[in-house]
Parts: structure tokens; sequence; C-alpha cells
């Protein structure tokens, strides 16, 4: 699973040195495919079915302004200002990996800067509540007040996940919750953390294709996460964003926070 991290965020490095204006998603998803492909891995979102729904296109979500997740990649051309958050996951030696990171292109407004550093920042914090003895309600509740405290909408419809030889296995993850409740962590547990966090409402719809999903009041979205192993005492993180920050200039880069 440490390896299946560590090829996500190179991959997604590989991206990273992409996103400018003038570049398509869809350039995006194929460098992304080779890269994974040429080091012995499998897209894991290619091809993947919920429901009725087709089988999802692309190697990355890729997911432009408003759209929260799930993004398909495709002709649209990368504009200067745009908020463009990519979701990365991979099969390898049948263990997944999976990891998202919002990036900018080219200059983005000051609004959009504060919501990527609040959105990474809950990242983090929530991360430092994945400790033995825990409990899931924790993790949520430190993301959604963390968040909500400075004016921003959490999305409810969507949640992290547990990981190992499957994708999305449980426990699920929100974004919101009470503290103390929900299932209790245990060491060795292995989950992702992902705030999906909007610059408006929490409300989100689903677009005709059945993927992907958009803010209601068409409000930019933020996405980071993190594969995290429960530990006693601190959380180990798999993955790894170092990879993606050698490459571009984060003005919201922060330390992982310290339980308490």
């Amino acid at each position: 699973m440490k390896a299946s991290a560590d090829l996500v965020g190179r991959t997604l490095a590989e991206v990273a040195k992409l996103v400018e204006p003038g570049v398509t998603t869809l350039t995006l998803d194929r460098v992304a495919e080779d890269y994974v492909r040429s080091h012995g891995a499998e897209p894991a979102f290619k091809g993947y079915k919920i429901g009725q729904l087709p089988p999802f296109p692309g190697t990355l979500c890729v997911s432009v302004n408003d759209v929260v997740v799930h993004g398909i990649p495709g002709g649209y051309t990368l504009k200067e200002g745009d908020l463009l958050s990519v979701d990365c996951g991979v099969r390898l030696d049948g263990y997944f990996g999976d990891s998202a990171y919002t990036f900018a292109v080219g200059e983005i407004s000051e609004e959009d800067t504060r919501l990527c550093q609040v959105t990474y920042e809950a990242l983090n914090a929530g991360v430092a509540r994945a400790v033995h003895g825990n409990r899931i309600g924790d993790i949520s509740y430190t993301v959604q007040s963390y968040c909500e405290e400075r004016g921003y909408g959490v999305v409810r419809d969507l949640v992290g996940h547990g990981i190992g030889r499957k994708l999305h296995e449980d426990p699920q993850v929100p974004n919101y919750g009470r503290r103390g409740t929900g299932r209790k962590l245990k060491q060795g547990m292995t989950i992702c953390i992902e705030p999906m966090i909007n610059r408006g409402t929490h409300a989100v719809n689903t677009g005709s294709d059945g993927w992907t999903i958009r803010t209601a009041d068409g409000a930019p979205s933020a996405h980071y996460e993190h594969m995290v192993v429960v530990r006693r005492g601190q959380p180990e993180v798999l993955s790894t964003f170092a990879y993606i920050e050698d490459v571009i200039q984060a003005p919201y880069r922060k330390a992982v926070l310290t339980d308490g």
C-alpha cells in the first residue's frame, strides 16, 4: 500500500508539470495513464462501475472550478484562474492507492487561494485525529468545524473511505459529524480522508452523465485527499504531496498538524 500511495503521488507530480492555461484535461489524463502503466500498475478509476452508470472513462477525475469531484477528462482547455482538482487512483500488486490535490491554473483569486488553504489545513487537522481509540466522528467533526467556522460549505453527499485490496472499503469517513460517534479507529486500519469544501453552499448536484458532481450554487470547490494508517499516538500518512510541491508553488502548504 505504501508503494501504491507513492506511485499516486508521483503520478500527480507528473500532472502538476503540465497544469497551465491551454492544456486540455484529456492531455493530463493520457500522461497519467502512461505513467501509471509504465510503472507496472493499473489505473484504479478507469472502467470503475457504480450501479447502472457507464464505466468511468478516465484514469483521473479532473474537476474544474464548480465541479467538486468525478469530472470526466475531455476537451476542456484549462484557463488562467481555474481551480483544478485532480483525483488519482492506482492498483499495484493487488493493493490500491488513492489521493487528490487541487491545483491553481496560473494566478488564482485571493478567495480561491484561501479556499485551498483552508481545505488543505482541514485535511491535516482531520488526519491528526486518525489515531487508535478515536472514532470516525472525531475526524468528521474536526474537518467540519474547521471549515464552517471559516465560512465554507462542507459537502455531505460524498465521503472518504477505507482502502486496501478494494478501492472503496468500509468504513465511510464523512467530512461532517459529531465527536465521539461512529466506528472506533483501530491500529492498522487504513482510510482515505478527503475534505470536499465549497466556497458557497454545501449542496451539490449530479450532472446528466451520472458522474460529474457540481456545487449547487456554481461556487468553486477544493478537494485534497490522503491515505492514512491508524496508529497509536500518531497516524501514519502513506500518501504524500511532496512530489507535487517540488513542482509547484503552493501558498497553502502546511505541515501536518499534531493531535491537540
